[in-house]
């Protein structure tokens, strides 16, 4: 049997349903909804920090090549 990956959605909610009944299923959603909610919201918050790094690591880098002493011109 060749199933493809809406067959297996398919198949995975009723098994699902099958296992844990009608009235447990938008418990389940709400706690898989929260879920998603919480890696999003993380994700956000590291690509931020990432972001806001990266121009005071440049930052640094540059006050660093104003100070090395191979920079300097020569009189």
């Amino acid at each position: 049997m060749n199933f493809g990956l809406g067959e297996m959605g398919v198949l995975i909610l009723i098994a699902v349903l099958l296992f844990f009944g009608p009235s447990q299923l938008p418990k389940m959603a709400r706690g898989l909804g929260g879920a998603l909610r919480e890696f999003k919201k993380a994700q956000r918050e590291i690509t931020d920090e990432i972001t806001r790094e990266e121009p005071e690591e440049k930052k640094a880098s540059e006050k660093a090549a104003e100070k090395s002493p191979h920079n300097k011109p020569i009189d």
